[in-house]
């Protein structure tokens, strides 16, 4: 347990779990697209459907997506600053079954027509799970940087990738690989201590197989 843990992050209210760890949800979902968000759709689950519009949730999710940090005083104005810059955001609530009680999908588009989807959860104390990232199962919490490979499902891929890491001497805390199908598309999460360089990406794009790597910074 770290002092994060005990007295929570740094954050503008009322709730660390519905305001502090929705902007953080918000932050992974942007680090996912290449551009500028135009477009995104919050399916608010759970308490978070029930009590969204008092806690300010919806502000959060909004002012993550637009890069503020959980201390912002812009996250009170998230939603007129996203109109201002033409940043469409829809907010329904319904059920996502098995959820935890704080849980978001949230449908997310840039101006470069990428659209990612990502399913959150804020666990209390400002602390967040990813647990979807598209249709893959992930668990990501944004507490060490990430890497993101996708990649297909061929032998040897996974060795390459950690063959690089090695070089780096990246020290991995987590690492999750998920795929589709046998043979098909798959992800290779790992969460790492430490800094990122772009080099890495480039090191690990160059992998046969490899189709995309995303490197997130701590959010």
């Amino acid at each position: 347990m770290n002092v994060f843990h005990i007295i929570g992050p740094v954050m503008i209210g009322p709730s660390s779990s519905h305001t502090g760890g929705t902007v953080r949800i918000g932050r992974m979902a942007r680090a996912l697209i290449d551009g500028n968000p135009v477009k995104a759709t919050l399916l608010l689950h759970g308490s978070f459907a029930e009590t969204y519009k008092g806690h300010g949730t919806d502000k959060a999710l909004v002012a993550g997506m637009m890069g503020m940090k959980p201390d912002d005083v812009g996250i009170r104005t998230a939603l007129d600053k996203a109109k201002e810059i033409g940043f469409e955001v829809e907010i329904i609530t319904g059920e996502i079954p098995g959820a935890h009680p704080n849980t978001v999908a949230i449908t997310l588009t840039d101006d470069l027509g990428k659209t990612i989807k990502i399913q959150g959860s804020s666990i209390g104390g400002g602390n967040i799970i990813i647990t979807k990232i598209n249709s893959l199962n992930v668990k990501i919490t944004g507490q060490h940087a990430s890497v993101i490979v996708v990649h297909n499902d061929i032998s040897g891929t996974i060795s390459a990738v950690t063959a690089v890491t090695a070089r780096h001497n990246i020290n991995i805390a987590n690492l999750i690989v998920e795929r589709e199908k046998r043979g098909g598309e798959a992800l290779m999460i790992f969460e790492v201590d430490g800094k990122l360089s772009e080099n890495l990406k480039d090191e690990i794009n160059a992998i046969d197989n490899v189709i995309n790597t995303i490197l997130i910074d701590p959010v």
